[in-house]
Parts: C-alpha cells; sequence; structure tokens
C-alpha cells in the first residue's frame, strides 16, 4: 500500500510545481517576445528595401525626416496611403 504523504509534503510539492510553472512562463514570454521582436525588424528591413527600390538609391539617415513629413502630409490631405493600404488588404482578402 502506498505512503500517505502529510499535508506539509503535499503543500511543499504544490509550492515546488507553481514556481517550475512560473519559470516556464517565464520562458515562454521571453521566447514570444523575441519572435515577435525578430518578425518586426524583419517587416521594418522589408519596408525599407521597398521604399528604397521605388526611390532608386538608398535612403540616408539625413531624409528620414524628410520622408516621414511627406508620409505624415499625405495621410493629413486624405489618408492617401491608409487608404491604399486598406484597399490592397480587402483586396487580397476577397
Amino acid at each position: 500500500m502506498a505512503k500517505r504523504r502529510s499535508t506539509k509534503e503535499q503543500l511543499d510539492e504544490l509550492i515546488v510545481k507553481q514556481e517550475e510553472m512560473k519559470a516556464k512562463e517565464k520562458a515562454l514570454k521571453k521566447k514570444l517576445a523575441l519572435e515577435e521582436r525578430k518578425a518586426r525588424t524583419k517587416r521594418l528591413i522589408e519596408v525599407g528595401a521597398e521604399v528604397e527600390s521605388v526611390y532608386g538609391k538608398p535612403i540616408t539617415k539625413e531624409m528620414l525626416p524628410l520622408l516621414r513629413k511627406f508620409l505624415l502630409d499625405q495621410e493629413s490631405r486624405g489618408n492617401f496611403l491608409t487608404k491604399a493600404l486598406e484597399k490592397e488588404t480587402d483586396a487580397n482578402e476577397k
């Protein structure tokens, strides 16, 4: 017959399991954050590559404020970028 564990032993076992699960949760959250960062970095590189391919030459760091201003101006004049991207996204989903 199996030996019954005391209430204290059962409690200690649960505490150990909780700590293990917290450690596993922390590790999974860290892994998820890393995956999200990698996906964001890849997306930013792809967007930058597309902008440079349309412009026809490298975008320098000094040009970035001008590019940002241009995009913001387009949005303030009629959300042209947003409309264009949403139109393409909607067309691809159908």
